[in-house]
């Protein structure tokens, strides 16, 4: 099997959400020490597929979950091989990501964090139950631009204006933008609180964290992406 037999593969894998034989490929290519840029790059095109079904009504959730997980084992078995030989993709923008302090649901967010890094942002996923300081400590350490925060309870919402505030006063927001979503955040939410972002589904948010990295978007004010999917 080719180096791009294995890559198209890997890609027809994760859009039949067969997690074996993504890992199986995956193992083959670091064997065949294929380029594990471009396996990682089969492993993300066949993501955005399942992605863009979904975005048009042709794929259920369901579907999109097992595409993050069977993307994600294959991705476990490459990065050993990417830092090994020191490659980098290249990178879109660096975004911290997490579930808000009090609130455990990750399905959503654990969707958008690995949509984004099949897009080629660099992500720093905090996991569930976040303190607002752990946001600001990582924000720093990774020099993120976007600060992206989920909250599916009505009473933990609230976490992402502390989160806010604590960035405003650690002088951040110059050069951090914010961005929210889950069951519990609405548009008028995100505006309350000065996020300049909103989005609640996981193709939107692609979408939404592009505009809040390209240059020419950094002079909005408020990039708002709703839609009628997952909120993450």
């Amino acid at each position: 099997m080719s180096s791009a037999e294995i890559v198209q593969n890997l890609k027809q894998a994760v859009v039949e959400l067969d997690i074996d034989r993504v890992r199986s490929l995956s193992e083959e290519a670091v064997r065949m020490k294929v380029d594990p840029t471009q396996a990682v790059e089969g492993l993300s095109a066949g993501i955005r597929t399942i992605g863009d079904r979904f975005g048009a009504g042709e794929a259920f959730i369901s579907e999109l979950i097992m595409a993050a997980e069977t993307m994600k084992a294959g991705l476990e078995i490459l990065r050993p091989s990417i830092i090994e030989r020191k490659i980098e993709r290249p990178r879109i923008g660096i975004v911290v990501i997490g579930t808000v302090h009090g609130d455990v649901h990750d399905i959503g967010k654990n969707i958008v964090a690995t949509m984004l890094e099949a897009a080629g942002f660099e992500v720093n996923d905090l996991g569930v139950d976040v303190p607002a300081e752990r946001f600001i400590e990582r924000t720093k350490k990774s020099k993120a631009q976007i600060v992206a925060m989920s909250a599916l309870l009505t009473t933990t919402a609230p976490e992402q204006q502390t989160v806010i505030g604590l960035l405003t006063r650690e002088g951040l927001r110059k050069n951090v933008k914010v961005a929210v979503g889950g069951a519990a955040v609405s548009p008028e939410w995100a505006r309350e609180i000065g996020a300049e972002g909103y989005s609640d589904n996981a193709v939107g948010a692609v979408d939404l964290f592009k505009n809040l990295t390209n240059p020419h978007a950094l002079g909005l004010n408020r990039t708002f992406h709703p839609g009628s999917s997952v909120a993450y």
